[in-house]
């Protein structure tokens, strides 16, 4: 294998461009208050760029105190694609402001999570993401407090820290208008509900988001909510034993809300046995936009989580010039519209 080329030094842009050390020092860290003329200038950046000349950031960083690296760490974000949205974004937004992302995941362990974070400090990081699966409220680390911060998709119970997460009150506004805009009046219910669970009995923050813009964009219409099935939300199943027990239940809704694309995947199969088509019969929408909406047979209308803007948020307001202000940031949930609703049908 062949030896990798030795790195271009200041040195070797001087002996390029024939002036001294000091001057291509000068002209490269962007200095103006020097008597240096235009011409040198230019054969300067010239000889730099034929030579391919990088600057030693490390170098540099012992002059600047800044490594121009960033520090996320995360939960279980890159267990799947869908989450890792997060981690794409970020990226983006790191290299476009020529900094390098270092990732690492504790796998929702306290103890590998106080680790890593404290290497990512060990390592000079200008700043750190904190970033969750799932939105919800957590107890900031400690280590957090003595650099530059941005939680990711999960909010600071203290109230010391800007937070980026999805604006999902305003998603189930959406939902519900989607429905109202074709001419769903009664016959509306929700599957999914708050996620109210044993291990969740208040149900989860976007299950409490979501209900409550649902809510409010019906009332707004003077639309009564017929019903809510609160059920788990983890997998199709548990959709489609809430819907079963609805439509055998009887009136036959008109119009479903589920609370992601599973719920939604076991609504299809209930009113598939039932004898019902989606959407001449049954209107369907969900939240969530994952690869499953797509796929179902009519294509599913799904309110999308915005995991790349939310990720590109974070790294924008940490690298922002000045330290980020403590406060939620909620960015806009884009609606998918597919084939799945419909005018009611009685």
């Amino acid at each position: 294998m062949p030896p990798s080329p030795s790195r271009v030094t200041q040195a070797d842009v001087a002996r390029h461009a024939g002036v001294s050390r000091t001057t291509v020092s000068f002209v490269l860290s962007g200095r103006e208050d020097t008597r240096i003329s235009i011409e040198a200038r230019q054969r300067i950046l010239g000889a730099a760029e034929e030579l391919g000349y990088r600057p030693n950031l490390t170098a540099q960083s012992l002059r600047t105190r800044k490594t121009y690296t960033v520090g996320l760490v995360s939960d279980i974000v890159a267990s799947t694609h869908y989450a890792g949205e997060m981690i794409q974004g970020a990226l983006e937004a790191a290299l476009e402001r020529d900094h390098l992302l270092y990732f690492a995941e504790s796998g929702d362990d306290p103890d590998a999570e106080r680790k890593l974070l404290q290497g990512m400090l060990d390592r000079q990081v200008d700043g750190l993401i904190h970033a969750a699966m799932s939105t919800r409220a957590r107890r900031v680390p400690e280590q957090l407090r003595s650099q530059p911060s941005v939680l990711l998709n999960c909010l600071d119970e203290s109230g010391e820290f800007a937070s980026v997460v999805p604006d999902e009150e305003a998603a189930g506004r959406q939902a519900a208008k989607l429905l109202l805009e074709a001419g769903h009046r009664e016959g509306i219910h929700v599957v999914g509900g708050r996620c109210v669970t044993r291990g969740a009995p208040d149900g989860v923050y976007a299950g409490r988001e979501r209900m409550r813009g649902i809510e409010a964009a019906l009332a707004e219409a003077g639309v009564r909510l017929s019903g809510v099935s609160e059920c788990d939300w983890s997998a199709p199943r548990f959709g489609y034993g809430a819907a079963r027990r609805l439509l055998e239940a009887g009136p036959r809704p008109t119009a479903v809300v589920c609370c992601n694309d599973r719920l939604a995947f076991g609504v299809y199969q209930a009113a598939a046995e039932q004898g019902l088509s989606v959407p001449h019969d049954l209107s369907v929408v969900a939240f969530d936009d994952s690869e499953l909406a797509s796929w179902l047979r009519p294509a599913l209308t799904s309110v999308a989580l915005p995991h790349r803007e939310m990720g590109r948020r974070a790294v924008s307001l940490l690298l922002s010039p000045e330290e980020p202000e403590p406060s939620v940031h909620r960015i806009p949930m884009p609606v998918r519209r597919r084939d799945s609703i419909a005018v009611p049908h009685r």
